[in-house]
This record gives structure tokens, C-alpha cells and sequence, in this order.
């Protein structure tokens, strides 16, 4: 059994998801259960009809479902499902939801107010639309395909827009309603994204939960592999956005993978591999657009060694803030990480990157949305400094590990770009440093360059 997770831009329209179909027909044998997004940009579209209406602009919301939303959706199902009475039916489910939606929009307008509880309610048509067609057109294309809704059994706390799923109220509903579907033969087809509360309220994942809810699936059910089909051939040495030739990795290891999800990397989400480093299931990456291409594989570890000082991949990960704090005394006293951490889990921000000196503490920060408040914090027992519009820039490969020199060829590259703070040694894969927005692509290609082009 495979879990195949479909993302926004395989599922944007009836094209997408016609070559969707055939995929998983291909995939028939293996009892693929299948995991979809929401069409591409209607979740943020979905949003910020939410915003309008609660900002008293109900009419622009309304009208901006209907162009959109409403649109879209009917036409892809239009497309798909000509045969009656399947098609009037898919239609009219198509209009339910979106007269529960127009309702949904015109309580925020009234009210006045958007809590993350109904954000996370409005945000859920994404994908229930979206798995509505997609099952109701595998069925039009003779596979044998049953939709279940994914808040019957991924069940997460009540942390709406950012919920965890709860795996062990999880797993007993997930046997009981993906296994019977799967042994008579049929293909179970889902949403990604979404979960309940056990009081079945819907809660989210968190953007790019899709990937998440897969693996999680997946991690539930023992599963063979989770595939990731989005619209990239799969993990590449770089963006290719900057390195327009970048090459494709044919493997990379968990860990790999999650330090290049969590700085930058967007082909994962960050947290897509937890569940299935738990349970040891591979990931496979491939392309919707391009499935001749062999993907890219993750497992726990490699299948043949790396080579020491072997680099695999630099990821990048921009709007990044650097905070400088310097001890009012001559040296760290005791105690002084611990006010300084204490501040940053009051406002419940992360934190990237850390080094320290024996007078100073600098951090980086990639949400600022308590910036102001975290500093006045700090201040009450440092001195503090910030610097904006900065980058994470990151080296990431098992056979960096014990292998003198990579640093010495990463900084030689770009000997005349200046950095601003470094970090090794957390991770025995991963290099990272600082670099001032403007200079990232500079630095890439140099980098890029130096370590796999020469």
C-alpha cells in the first residue's frame, strides 16, 4: 500500500487532474490511497474572502467567490463528469458547499470578527472541493474510487490554523475507515490539510500541510512509501530559479531532507518526514508535469555511502532578522540564556540560528510579528541590536561530516561577500551563515559553482 499526495498545481484544473488519474492508474496495483490539496491559490483566495468579509466588505467577498472559488471549481467538474446523472449530482454537492460558504461569509460580516477557529473552517473548502471532483472523475474514468473526509480520522488538538494531530486517537479511525476501502479493492481519496478536534471541530495543519497529512497517513497505516507529487522533478542541488541548471538528487537521507525543508528547500514541508522517519517508510518526490522523471528517493539512510566531503544541496532561506544581544555585564552571567530563550517562548517565536561569544548572544528570527515587543523584552537586561532583510544560506550533506576543508572552499567562493554570523556543529550535516537579501543569488551560483560544477 502507497500513499500518493497530489499538491495545488496537480490539481489546479480538469488538465491537472486528468494527468492525475492516470498516474494513479498506473499506481493501481500498489493500492494507492490518494491524498489531494486544494486547487492551486484557492486556499489563499479562500482567505482572503474571509478577510473582506470580516473587514465589512461582504459584497467583494461574495463576489470574489463567485468569479473564483465557484467558478473554477464548476468548471473542472463540467469538464470531467459529463455522464448523468453523476454530473448533476457532482454539481449540486459543488453547490452545497458553496452555499456554506456564502453563509460562513455573511457570519463574519456580521460579526465583525475572523478568529483562527473560523479561518480554519473557511479554509477547509480548499480541499474538500477539491477531492470532491477529483473522486467524482476517477469514477467517470472507470477506477473505483470512494472519498472519505479526512476530519473523521486525522483527529488534532485545538491549536487551529497550526493544529497537531493526535496519532494515537488518529490511528484507530484511520484503520477503520481507509483499510475496508483499500481490501475491497477500491482507492480511498482524501484531503490533505485538514483534521478535527475529537469534538469535530475542523482544524488545519498549517500552510503546506498537505505533505503532512500524507505522511501521516501514511505513518498510520504502516505504508510501503509516501509519494509527493507536486510540479518539480524532485530535490535539486539548488533553486533552479538561480541555478537554471541544478541538478537532480536521486537520493538524499531524512535528515538531509529536513534540514533542507526547514531552510528553504520548498519542496518539502518541513515537518512532511517526521512521521515517516518514525515508521521508516521512503518518500518518493516527482513531478505531475513530468512523471517519466525518476524523482528524487528519501529514506533513512543511504544505499551506498557518500563520499566524505560530498555536498548535496544549498538551500536558501530568506526574510530572515538577525538579533545582537550583549550582556550588561562584562561577562554571561548565569542565567542569561535562560531570561533570553524565556522571552522568546513567551511570544511563542522561533529561533533559526544561534552563536554566542562571551559578551554576546546573536540569533536569527524569521517572524517578526513580536519583534518590537520581544526587543523592548530583551532590553530590560542587554543591550540589543537588530538587522533586517537578511538570508540563511545552507550547506546540507551527509558526507560533510569529519571533513576538513568545506568551509575553507565555501567561504574562498565568496571571499568579497560579507557575513555575518556562521553556525556549524548542531547538525554535522549542515553549514550555515548570514548574508545581507541582496547577495543571495551571488552567492548560490558561486557556491553552486565551487561544489558541483567544477
Amino acid at each position: 500500500m502507497i500513499v500518493m499526495k497530489f499538491g495545488g498545481t496537480s490539481v489546479e484544473d480538469a488538465a491537472a487532474m486528468r494527468q492525475v488519474i492516470e498516474i494513479v492508474r498506473r499506481k493501481r496495483a500498489l493500492s494507492p490511497i490518494v491524498v489531494a490539496s486544494a486547487m492551486a491559490k484557492i486556499t489563499d483566495t479562500l482567505i482572503r474572502c474571509a478577510q473582506l468579509a470580516h473587514q465589512g466588505h461582504e459584497d467583494d467577498a461574495q463576489r470574489l467567490l463567485n468569479e473564483t472559488v465557484a467558478a473554477r471549481h464548476r468548471d473542472a467538474a463540467a469538464q470531467l463528469v459529463t455522464t448523468e446523472p453523476q454530473r448533476s449530482v457532482l454539481l449540486e454537492r459543488i453547490d452545497h458547499h458553496l452555499n456554506e460558504l456564502r453563509t460562513l461569509l455573511h457570519g463574519l460580516a456580521i460579526l465583525g470578527e475572523l478568529s483562527p477557529r473560523s479561518l480554519d473552517t473557511v479554509a477547509s473548502y480548499g480541499e474538500r472541493l477539491s477531492t470532491l471532483i477529483l473522486a467524482a472523475a476517477m469514477r467517470e474514468a472507470g477506477l473505483d474510487a470512494e472519498l472519505l473526509d479526512a476530519r473523521q480520522f486525522i483527529i488534532t488538538d485545538d491549536r487551529f490554523t497550526k493544529a497537531t494531530p493526535l496519532m494515537d486517537l488518529s490511528a484507530p479511525r484511520a484503520r477503520a475507515l481507509l483499510l475496508p476501502v483499500l481490501h475491497r479493492g477500491a482507492i480511498p481519496v482524501t484531503q490533505g490539510f485538514i483534521g478535527a478536534t475529537p469534538h469535530g471541530i475542523t482544524t488545519t495543519l498549517g500552510r503546506g500541510g498537505s505533505d503532512y497529512s500524507a505522511a501521516i497517513i501514511g505513518a498510520l497505516l504502516d505504508a510501503d512509501a509516501i509519494e509527493i507529487w507536486t510540479d518539480v522533478d524532485g530535490i535539486l542541488t539548488t533553486d533552479p530559479k538561480l541555478v537554471p541548471h541544478a541538478r537532480l538528487l536521486e537520493s538524499v537521507t531524512f535528515q538531509e531532507a529536513a534540514e533542507l525543508a526547514y531552510f528553504g528547500a520548498k519542496v518539502l514541508h518541513p515537518s512532511t518526514i517526521l512521521p515517516a522517519v518514525e515508521k521508516n517508510i521512503p518518500v518518493y518526490v516527482y513531478n505531475t508535469k513530468n512523471p517519466k522523471s525518476p524523482g528524487t528517493r528519501i529514506t533513512a539512510r543511504e544505499a551506498q555511502p557518500t563520499p566524505p566531503g560530498t555536498l548535496k544541496a544549498i538551500a536558501y532561506k530568506q526574510g530572515i532578522t538577525v538579533i545582537n544581544i550583549y550582556s550588561t555585564r562584562m561577562l554571561l552571567a548565569h542565567g542569561f540564556l535562560h531570561a533570553i530563550f524565556e522571552v522568546f517562548d513567551r511570544f511563542e517565536t522561533s529561533v533559526d540560528l544561534l552563536a554566542t561569544s562571551e559578551v554576546s548572544v546573536s540569533l536569527t528570527i524569521d517572524d517578526t510579528r513580536h519583534l518590537d515587543k520581544i526587543v523592548s523584552e530583551l532590553q530590560k537586561f542587554s543591550t540589543v541590536t537588530v538587522e533586517r532583510e537578511r538570508a540563511i544560506i545552507c550547506l546540507v550533506g551527509e558526507g560533510m561530516k569529519h571533513t576538513p576543508g568545506i568551509a575553507a572552499r565555501a567561504f574562498g567562493a565568496i571571499r568579497d561577500i560579507n557575513i555575518n554570523m556562521i553556525s556549524q556543529g548542531a547538525s554535522e550535516i549542515n553549514l550555515s551563515f548570514i548574508v545581507h537579501e541582496a547577495d543571495v543569488p551571488t552567492v548560490i551560483q558561486r557556491l553552486h559553482r565551487e561544489f558541483f560544477e567544477r
